[in-house]
């Protein structure tokens, strides 16, 4: 039985915007039926846009949550800012931590992937008093360190994480925003598409690959109609907001600082974190250890068989995951609402 999914312009959402001086956000909003029993918020990442919670969405609902899911900085209907220093986890976690204000007086549950995960992170520690609950989808947590660090000293580490230096430097985005064919190219292949002969668009240790990205085939993961709907939506800024994020390790570092002089950090909250097996990026194995950051309950999961991309691809897995752990922290309250 197919999953229930948002499609654009779902009924089932309203969309909504918040500023922040001259940043404007756009969010759907999704509420239940009834009064709803908690609220949770989807952070996405790259190159991606809230649609991707697309399969999360009506699920949550049923449960009798309210569900809110921005488009992230740079990306969709949200601002996109040229400046990279608009991009900080500080400055972005104070965006959402606004939103979340406005929309409730309650902490949320908070989940995210790719980006979206390394932000809730972020977040949970710059406002545990609006965090209830907190997981991530494909992105392990890594402490803040006392000392600067560049792109390439993490790359030095992982170096399936080639690609972030074209993100960084600018190619990226000089090569997918030259025409509409390309970006086409560049959404099909982020997807899944390849070309007749089998090559892809992107890969961890390349990035974009830009003679493969005019000869790109649909999507093999993402319908005809999403497909659409991101070609619209990345049409109006381009990619050099999305980018922007890959420009950020040291200012991160700078504003990271104090944070890390404490040394024996542990998040108190219920949290999850779920790996996907087959992730070429962020592979399981960086969950290693992870219990170590949490001193509440910690539940760590793999999705067998998924690819990066574990939320579209393996909804049911992902979705029977992500109710367990809501289940776990609302308890009765939830159970009385159901």
């Amino acid at each position: 039985m197919p999953v229930d999914a948002l499609v654009p312009n779902d009924p089932r959402v309203e969309h909504k915007f918040s500023s922040f001086g001259d940043i404007k956000y756009h969010y759907m909003l999704a509420k239940p039926k009834d009064k709803p029993t908690a609220t949770v918020f989807l952070i996405h990442g790259f190159p991606d846009l809230g649609m991707t919670w697309r399969f999360q969405v009506p699920y949550l609902l049923s449960l009798n949550l309210q569900v809110v899911v921005p488009d992230m900085l740079g990306y969709g209907q949200t601002s996109a800012p040229e400046a990279v220093e608009e991009y900080t986890m500080k400055k972005m976690t104070a965006h959402i931590a606004g939103i979340v204000k406005e929309i409730t007086d309650q902490p949320i549950i908070l989940g995210g992937h790719d980006w979206g995960g390394a932000f809730v992170w972020r977040m949970a520690i710059y406002y545990p008093e609006l965090i209830r609950a907190v997981f991530s989808l494909c992105v392990a947590f890594f402490p803040p360190v006392p000392a600067m660090i560049s792109l390439n000293d993490t790359l030095a580490k992982m170096p399936q994480l080639q690609y972030q230096l074209q993100l960084a430097n600018g190619v990226a985005e000089t090569i997918v925003d030259k025409s509409p064919e390309r970006l086409r190219g560049f959404v099909n292949g982020m997807y899944g598409g390849v070309t007749p002969d089998g090559e892809p668009m992107f890969t961890v240790m390349d990035g974009v690959i830009e003679k493969n990205l005019e000869k790109i085939g649909p999507s093999r993961l993402v319908s005809p109609e999403i497909i659409e709907f991101y070609i619209q939506e990345y049409s109006r800024h381009g990619l050099h907001g999305p980018c922007n994020w890959y420009r950020t390790t040291e200012l991160n570092c700078q504003d990271e600082l104090e944070l890390a002089k404490n040394t024996d950090f542990k998040f108190k909250i219920p949290a999850m974190l779920v790996m996907a097996e087959q992730d070429k990026a962020l592979p399981p194995s960086l969950a290693d250890g992870q219990e170590k950051f949490f001193a509440g309950k910690f539940k760590k999961e793999v999705v067998p068989g998924a690819s990066h991309w574990v939320q579209i691809q393996c909804p049911e897995v992902v979705n029977e995951y992500i109710g367990e752990f809501v289940k776990s922290v609302l308890g009765d309250e939830l159970k009385a609402s159901l």
